[in-house]
């Protein structure tokens, strides 16, 4: 039996339909039908809790009131040892300023359970036979501008996936 996930992310809007299209090919159970989740993200800390009270919801909200919205490019690609096609943000640094707040505020929560060190991206794809990096970059049109505003929260689970809370960044407490 699979068991769920939260994860705090950055929604980018912008690489949604090429995302959506990559999980529903990969993963279909993972697909969303809920139309507020945006499936392409930079994950700011995850795994994350497994219930979140007011307490940890004033505290996210805290941290993204830090952070005021801001504009990045996405164009540099990369692959990850274990073959995750991605994309970094340029300038990526309200992406750790998030991470690194998050992590201050709730250290009981490891990014990527500690197995790897954060660095922001935008996951894409994965590396087979007929995937490469020429290929994932042949079927996006490059450099996309985009815009942070907001930190979701995000349950992952076969079947029921949906974005469960969204604090807006640079202002007061979220939805």
């Amino acid at each position: 039996m699979t068991r769920g996930h939260s994860v705090l992310q950055v929604p980018v809007p912008e690489l949604d339909g090429f995302v959506r299209g990559r999980t529903a090919h990969y993963d279909p159970a993972y697909l969303s039908a809920d139309p507020d989740l945006v499936h392409a993200h930079v994950t700011v800390l995850g795994p994350f809790l497994p219930e979140v009270d007011d307490d940890a919801a004033t505290q996210v909200a805290r941290v993204a009131a830090s952070v005021p919205p801001f504009a990045f490019t996405l164009q540099r690609m990369s692959t990850f040892p274990d073959g995750i096609i991605h994309l970094l943000p340029d300038p990526a640094d309200g992406f750790r300023q998030l991470t690194d707040g998050l992590c201050a505020a709730f250290p009981a929560c490891r990014p990527y359970e500690g197995r790897f060190e954060p660095e922001p991206h935008l996951t894409l794809d994965l590396t087979s036979p007929s995937v490469s990096e020429t290929s994932t970059r042949g079927a996006l049109s490059l450099p996309v501008s985009c815009h942070a505003d907001r930190v979701d929260l995000v349950w992952y689970e076969p079947g029921r996936c949906r974005r469960l809370r969204s604090w807006p960044l640079g202002v007061g407490a979220g939805s």
